[in-house]
C-alpha cells in the first residue's frame, strides 16, 4: 500500500470512528450490587422526588425514550395495569424520560398513570445511570429499567428491555430476592 492509499485508508476509517462514536450508546451506569446514582426530579405535578424518598421499600426505576410512543406507552400501561400486584410485594415505580414535565403530564393523564414519571431534560440522571443516548442532535433514554432494593443498592439491572414483559421481570426478582 502506498503513502496516499494508507492516508486515504487512514481518513475513512477515522471518519467512520467519529461517525459510530455519534451514534454509540451511553456506557457505564450502576451495575447490580452497586449504589443506585441520586437524583432529583420533577414528575408530572411538578413535585420534586428523590431517590432517598424511596429507601425502606423497593424501588422500580425505569427509564423510557420518549412519550407517547407505541413501545413507551405499551410499558407504561404495562406497569399501571400490575401496580396493585408490584405494591404488594413492597414495590414502587418510577418512569423517567428526557421529556419535559408537560409531556409527562400529559402522557400520565392520557393513559391513567398512577404512578411519577420524572421529567430528566437535561438527561443528567439518564448519563449517571448510563442510559443517555444521542444520536446527531437527539438525545433520549435507552429503554432499561433499574430494581433497587430499601438500602439504595441495584439489586438488578434490565437492559434490552420487552415492555411487555418487564413487569413480570421484576415481580419475579422481587420474590426471589425477597426469598419468595
Amino acid at each position: 500500500m502506498n503513502r496516499r492509499t494508507r492516508r486515504g485508508w487512514a481518513s475513512a476509517c477515522l471518519l467512520a470512528l467519529v461517525a459510530l462514536a455519534g451514534m454509540a450508546p451511553a456506557s457505564g451506569g450502576p451495575e447490580a450490587g452497586a449504589p443506585a446514582p441520586g437524583f432529583a426530579l420533577q414528575d408530572q405535578y411538578g413535585r420534586v422526588h428523590r431517590l432517598e424518598d424511596y429507601r425502606g421499600g423497593w424501588l422500580v426505576l425505569y427509564f423510557y425514550p420518549r412519550a407517547f410512543t407505541p413501545g413507551c406507552t405499551g410499558q407504561a400501561c404495562a406497569f399501571r395495569d400490575d401496580i396493585v400486584a408490584l405494591r404488594r410485594a413492597g414495590a414502587k415505580v418510577v418512569g423517567v424520560s428526557l421529556d419535559e414535565v408537560a409531556a409527562q403530564a400529559a402522557f400520565a393523564a392520557e393513559y391513567q398513570v398512577p404512578f411519577p414519571l420524572l421529567s430528566d431534560a437535561d438527561g443528567e440522571t439518564a448519563r449517571r445511570y448510563g442510559v443517555l443516548e444521542q444520536r446527531g442532535d437527539r438525545s433520549f433514554s435507552r429503554r432499561e429499567t433499574f430494581l433497587v432494593d430499601a438500602g439504595g443498592t441495584v439489586v438488578h439491572r434490565y437492559r434490552d428491555v420487552d415492555p411487555g414483559r418487564n413487569v413480570q421481570q421484576v415481580l419475579e426478582d422481587i420474590r426471589r430476592a425477597s426469598g419468595g
